[in-house]
C-alpha cells in the first residue's frame, strides 16, 4: 500500500510501537506526534517526505521551541522512517541524517539555597512540607512520592516499586529492561515529619496511599503544585522552586557536601551521567574553590 504520512503514523506505527512504552510516555509522545507532525507532513506521501522538508520543519521549530523538543522530534521522524524501511513502505530512510540546529535558549538552571530551603520549610503545611522533603534531601520524583502507599514505608527507608502519571500507575522510571524498583534512604528530619504525617491519617491498611486525595486517589501532581506549595512558596518570593528545580537542588547540593556520586544517583534513581550532566550544577563558590586549589599546585 501507499501511505501518507499521516496514515502510516496513526494507522501503522503508533499501533506497532505504542503497547512497548510506558504510560507516561505514550502520553506524551502520541500527542507530541500528531500535534507537531501530522500538521506540517500529514497529507504527504510518505515515500515523497523528503530529508530537505523536514530539516526546514527541525530548523523552523528552533526558533520558538527549546532543544528538548526539537531533539523529540527528530528522534520521532527517525524512528518512523526507520520502521518504514524495515518493512519496505520506503526505499532507504530520509530522516536518518537530520541534526537539531541552533535553539532557543535555555533559562537558567536555578537551585536553592540552603537558607531558601529552611525558608520553605517554615511555610509549609505538615502533607506539602513532607512532599517538599522528600524531594529535596531523598530525590524523590513527584509521581515517586503521590504513588507510595504506606506499606512501602519502613523506620529509615522506603521502597520505590511505582510510579503515578496523570492517575495511571506505572513501574519506576528507568532503563528498559531493568530492575528499576529501589530503596531510598530517609533523612532524620523527614522520618519526624512521616511519623506525624500518618498519625494524622485516616485510613491505616498498608495498601491505602500514603497522600490520598479526597477520593482516596492519587493526587494530581499540578493540583498538588498549584493548590497547596506554590501558594505557599509564593509568600516568600520561592515560586519558581518547580518540582525539577527540588530534584536539581538534592543533586547539587550532594555534590556541594561531597556526597559520593554514585550513590546520590542511585539514590535519585538515575544513571551517573543523568546526574553529572543534567542534574548538577555547581555555584560561584565552589568555582572559586576550585581555582584556588589550582592555582595554590602552582604557586606556592
Amino acid at each position: 500500500p501507499i501511505y501518507t504520512f499521516g496514515v502510516y503514523l496513526q494507522e501503522v506505527f503508533l499501533p506497532a510501537v505504542a503497547p512497548k512504552w510506558k504510560a507516561s510516555t505514550r502520553m506524551t509522545t502520541e500527542p507530541r506526534m500528531i500535534h507537531h507532525l501530522v500538521p506540517a507532513f500529514g497529507d504527504s506521501l510518505l515515500q515523497q517526505t523528503t530529508r530537505e522538508q523536514m530539516q526546514a520543519f527541525l530548523n523552523q521549530k528552533a526558533l520558538t521551541s527549546s532543544r528538548s523538543v526539537v531533539d523529540h522530534l527528530r528522534w520521532d521522524l527517525k524512528s518512523i522512517f526507520k520502521m518504514a524501511q524495515s518493512e519496505g513502505f520506503v526505499p532507504f530512510n530520509p530522516a536518518a541524517a537530520l541534526y537539531t540546529p541552533a535553539c532557543q535558549p535555555e533559562g537558567e538552571k536555578r537551585v536553592l539555597t540552603p537558607a531558601q530551603i529552611r525558608q520553605a520549610l517554615g511555610v509549609l503545611e505538615s502533607r506539602d512540607r513532607l512532599i517538599f522533603r522528600l524531594a529535596v534531601f531523598e530525590g524523590l520524583r513527584p509521581g515517586e512520592i503521590l504513588a507510595l502507599r504506606l506499606s512501602d514505608v519502613f523506620d529509615k527507608h522506603i521502597e520505590i516499586v511505582r510510579r503515578v502519571y496523570k492517575g495511571t500507575f506505572d513501574t519506576p522510571k528507568g532503563r528498559k529492561g531493568k530492575r528499576t524498583a529501589r530503596k531510598a534512604a530517609l533523612s532524620p528530619g523527614t522520618v519526624m515529619d512521616l511519623a506525624l504525617w500518618r498519625s494524622c491519617l485516616l485510613r491505616a491498611d498498608p495498601e491505602d496511599l500514603l497522600f490520598p486525595s479526597e477520593r482516596n486517589t492519587a493526587l494530581s501532581r499540578d493540583n498538588l503544585w498549584n493548590r497547596g506549595l506554590k501558594p505557599k512558596l509564593e509568600t516568600i518570593g520561592l515560586e519558581w522552586a518547580t518540582f525539577q528545580v527540588l530534584r536539581r537542588t538534592n543533586a547539587s547540593l550532594g555534590r556541594k557536601a561531597k556526597v559520593d556520586d554514585k550513590v546520590s544517583a542511585d539514590q535519585r534513581g538515575h544513571g551517573l551521567g543523568v546526574s553529572m550532566e543534567v542534574y548538577s550544577h555547581s555555584d560561584l563558590e565552589q568555582k572559586s574553590e576550585a581555582v584556588k586549589r589550582l592555582e595554590s599546585e602552582v604557586i606556592q
